[in-house]
This record gives C-alpha cells, sequence and structure tokens, in this order.
C-alpha cells in the first residue's frame, strides 16, 4: 500500500525507538521522509539510509527540541530539501521521572520545554507550509488521561497538555482541510522502556492484554491517521496501550 505517495513528512525525534519506525513506515507508504535528532548523528543517518533504501527522500536534521531557533531551522531545511510538508509528528520526548520534590528545576523545565513547548512550536512552524489535507500527529501516553503509578506526575502533565493543544488545535485548522490528532502509547518495547527492563512486569500486568505494545504497533497508528483514510478524523486521542486504561 503506498497511500502516502507524493506526501512530505517530518518526524521529529526519529533517529529510534517509535520515531524511527515510523519514519520507516511512512516511507514504505509512499511518503519522502525528514527525521530530527538531537544527539544520535549514527542512528539518524541510519534510518535515512533506511528511508532511501525504499526509494523515498530521506534526510536527517539536527535540532535541539527546547530551541526556538533550531526547531524554526529544521522546519526550513526541511521544506527546502522535500519541497514542503504534509504531515507533521511531534514524536520527540524525553521524560525525567520520580516524585516532584526530588526532581531538580533543570529536570522539570526540560521535560515541559521538550514535551510541550516544542510541540507548540513545531507546529507552529510548519502550520504556514500545511495545504489542505495536511496532517498534525502528536504522540502522546496513555498517562494523559490515568496515571497508574507513583513517580510519573510532571511526564503525565506534559502530555496531559497535548489533549487541549490537538482539541484547540483541531478547531482552529479545520476550515482549512487540515487534521490534528494524538496517538496515546502505553508500554511500549524500546531501549528507553525495554520488554524485559525491571519494570516491565508490572506496566504489563496494568494491561488487558498483558503485553507490550511493539514500535511498529504505534507506526501503524500514526500512518492511518496521516491516510486518506483519517479524513474525517481530528481533535481525536487515539489510544493504543493494550487495554492499560481500560
Amino acid at each position: 500500500m503506498q497511500d502516502l505517495l507524493g506526501k512530505k513528512a517530518l518526524v521529529t525525534g526519529g533517529s529510534r525507538g517509535i520515531g524511527a519506525a515510523i519514519a520507516i513506515l511512512l516511507a514504505k507508504r509512499g511518503a519522502d521522509v525528514a527525521i530530527t535528532y538531537e544527539k544520535s548523528a549514527d542512528k539518524a543517518n541510519s534510518v535515512v539510509q533506511g528511508i532511501q533504501a525504499l526509494g523515498r527522500k530521506g534526510l536527517a536534521v539536527q535540532a535541539d527540541s527546547k530551541d526556538a531557533n533550531s526547531i524554526t531551522q529544521a522546519v526550513e531545511n526541511t521544506v527546502a530539501q522535500l519541497g514542503g510538508i504534509d504531515i507533521l509528528v511531534n514524536n520527540a520526548g524525553i521524560n525525567a521521572g520520580g516524585s516532584l520534590p526530588e526532581m531538580s528545576i533543570e529536570e522539570i523545565d526540560a521535560v515541559i520545554a521538550v514535551n510541550i513547548r516544542g510541540v507548540v512550536l513545531f507546529t507552529r512552524a510548519t502550520i504556514t507550509h500545511l495545504q489542505a489535507g495536511g496532517r498534525i500527529i502528536s504522540i502522546g501516553s496513555c498517562l494523559a488521561e490515568r496515571v497508574a503509578f507513583e513517580g510519573a506526575t510532571v511526564y503525565s502533565m506534559t502530555k496531559s497538555a497535548l489533549l487541549a493543544f490537538t482539541r484547540g488545535l483541531a478547531r482552529d485548522l479545520g476550515g482549512k482541510g487540515i487534521t490534528v490528532n494524538n496517538v496515546h502509547p502505553g508500554p511500549t518495547d524500546t531501549d528507553m522502556n525495554p520488554a524485559d527492563g525491571d519494570h516491565a512486569d508490572g506496566l504489563r500486568a496494568l494491561g488487558a492484554l498483558g503485553q507490550y505494545a511493539t514500535v511498529d504497533d504505534i507506526a501503524e497508528s500514526v500512518a492511518f491517521l496521516a491516510s486518506p483514510a483519517a479524513k474525517q478524523i481530528t481533535g481525536s486521542n487515539i489510544v493504543v496501550d493494550g487495554g492499560t486504561n481500560a
């Protein structure tokens, strides 16, 4: 299936994990794809090689999601080299866990800067380049709606903010034919949250299916929302958590 043939996508934080899986799947569906990365240049270049091996244009752009100028430049570089943007996937995010008194102000500021401010600024910089049929898709978390364990307060707050951001922006952009949606993963097997990690059994026990998602499970939901089949879906939060919040 190549239902995204001719589309141009930007996936933030696309050098590994969920972001890399999204970038590769969008390319399989026919899109040219740019990804941003902060430090992992080798991993980013490997993803680009995977995109190019599928016959699509691939681009890795270094960008700090905490820096407004860096964000603007990343979007402009993408437009210049891919010839536009049709799909923005706000995937970049960080998690500094711990109880609120234990977290430093610097840790709190960083999580807010990347998970909220970075999403807002990447979206703001992209909107002027989107035409009718454009897609904005953010990667949230099932913790946005239910915090089932300790030590996730600040992270959960930042992901919860994307609920209102998505709904409001869907209203703002609906008249232009642009859709805005969230995908909320639950426990997903990545290098940051491995399915064989110390806390994995406890997280599995929270879900109705009792298993971790794969990065491809999340990518499939994103690819669907980016496709023409999802043209009537906007302002929505698609939960892919194996029943963690059931």
